[in-house]
């Protein structure tokens, strides 16, 4: 006999886990169904983890940097091992939270590979082979994305890495080749380079961080350049040679070939939905460039299967996976709940500086027919900015001329990654130039650039 239940999720990642858990405060029956780890590569091989390791490289920096705080400091280093291993305890820590959630609201959980029967039923296979059946009215398909891997790039466990081996590599680098420039390739640079690897960044676009404001991306290249890291623009790896010794990368830069010798290359070019192997082609479920095709309500062509999260068309973030998941349980419980607006999920990238971004940036407000007024206020203009020693960076707003709405903001600084959500409330609620003038910011505080930056948009700057 197979189980029941009103709602059934494939993957406990942080679309999936939230979706469950949603579903069962709205009172229906839900369990949720997990291959590998609870928390998905978010928790595990992502976003937190990464973001441990960034913190240690950043005391580091603190520490060889103590002298300008007037700090009297020497003998630091970086021990790469232990940073992992901190890295990977919270990674552990907050994998048994998500465990703690789940048989909080009651959500049973069954560990397996999971793949769709019929558009009601879900066979699970367990590590030893067992297979069993599971029934529910509504299925959530959470699959989540794995790293692309490009030909001539496959990760071999030791010179070659994706983001995972990067993740707990044993030994620091003498030389490493990042390809792709998006968060997760410049995030691993900014890392290993403050733990004294030499880095090069291989952008085959014209720019790195191409997904970022113009203007943004070029500071965040010169900050990076100010650090140490070599940057080559509208390049491609044309090939790869191993040998005990090292690496030799073939770069095409502009119809010019350079040959690059490094011991470590990091292949960042992007992920790949998972959605092999789970039942997709014998339900006919759409897809579309490799992603499940969802409407506004995350259902797929079949009514009663939802797709969330990375399975999905981008922006690939977490953030946005456990909205979708909240938006796929209200809708399955009866309820109607908003659309998600892509250009309102913001992006957060935690290089060193960090870089953040929500709405339109220049260009595209531009292509979609607005007329802009733009507002720039400096780092080096703010007093807690100055006091922090972090005087590198800016924020950037963008409004439309004829109604003054807010379509955009751009960050890069210190901590712009917790100033964003400011922004994003504010275009959440369709916030004009008037009203974001009339808030009062505290003092002193890095946000009170946040409101430079919108009196600079309309020849009100006060502090510079």
């Amino acid at each position: 006999m197979s189980e029941e239940f009103d709602y059934l999720v494939i993957g406990a990642g942080p679309g999936g886990y939230v979706s469950a858990i949603r579903a069962a405060q709205l009172g229906l029956k839900a369990a949720i169904i997990e291959r590998e780890h609870f928390g998905g590569i978010c928790l595990n091989w992502g976003c937190i983890p990464t973001k441990a390791l960034l913190r240690s490289a950043e005391v580091l920096e603190f520490h060889h940097h103590a002298a300008n705080y007037g700090v009297k400091s020497s003998g630091a280093t970086a021990d790469l091992p232990a940073m992992v291993k901190r890295s990977r305890d919270i990674a552990k820590q907050l994998n048994q939270g998500v465990q703690h959630l789940l048989k909080k609201n009651k959500v049973p959980s069954f560990m397996g590979a999971a793949k769709l029967v019929s558009k009601h039923e879900v066979q699970v296979t367990d590590k030893a082979g067992k297979t069993q059946h599971l029934r529910a009215k509504n299925i959530v398909i959470a699959t989540g994305a794995r790293a692309r891997i490009l030909p001539g790039m496959e990760p071999d466990g030791g010179q070659i890495m994706s983001y995972r081996e990067a993740m707990v590599a044993e030994k620091i680098p003498s030389h490493l080749v990042v390809v792709g420039t998006g968060a997760i390739g410049v995030e691993f640079a900014s890392f290993y380079r403050a733990l004294g690897a030499e880095v090069t960044l291989v952008e085959m676009l014209d720019r790195i961080l191409p997904a970022e404001d113009a203007e943004i991306a070029a500071m965040a290249a010169k900050s990076f350049e100010k650090r140490g890291m070599n940057i080559r623009n509208k390049a491609k790896v044309s090939g790869v040679k191993k040998s005990p010794q090292g690496l030799e990368i073939m770069i095409e830069t502009k119809g010019k070939q350079e040959i690059i010798k490094a011991s470590h290359l990091l292949s960042a070019v992007g992920v790949v939905a998972n959605i092999e192997d789970i039942g997709l082609e014998a339900l006919s479920i759409a897809t579309e460039t490799g992603c499940i095709k969802v409407n506004a309500q995350c259902q797929t062509n079949i009514p009663n299967i939802y797709a969330i999260g990375d399975v999905t068309k981008g922006p690939w973030l977490a953030h946005k996976a456990s909205h979708e998941g909240v938006i796929a349980a209200e809708h399955a419980s009866g309820g109607h709940p908003h659309e998600l607006e892509k250009l309102r999920i913001p992006g957060c990238t935690y290089a060193n500086p960090q870089i953040a971004s929500i709405g339109h940036h220049e260009e595209s407000a531009k292509a979609a027919g607005y007329e802009i007024r733009v507002g720039r206020f400096p780092f080096m203009g703010n007093g807690k900015a100055l006091a922090l020693g972090e005087a590198e960076g800016m924020v950037k707003t963008i409004f439309d001329k004829k109604t003054g709405e807010l379509l955009g903001a751009h960050m890069i600084g210190a901590e712009v990654t917790e100033l964003i959500q400011g922004f994003a409330v504010a275009i959440g609620l369709e916030t004009t130039e008037e009203e974001l003038m009339n808030i009062v910011f505290p003092h002193p505080t890095l946000s009170e650039m946040m409101h430079e930056s919108v009196l600079s948009a309309y020849g009100r700057a006060i502090h510079i």
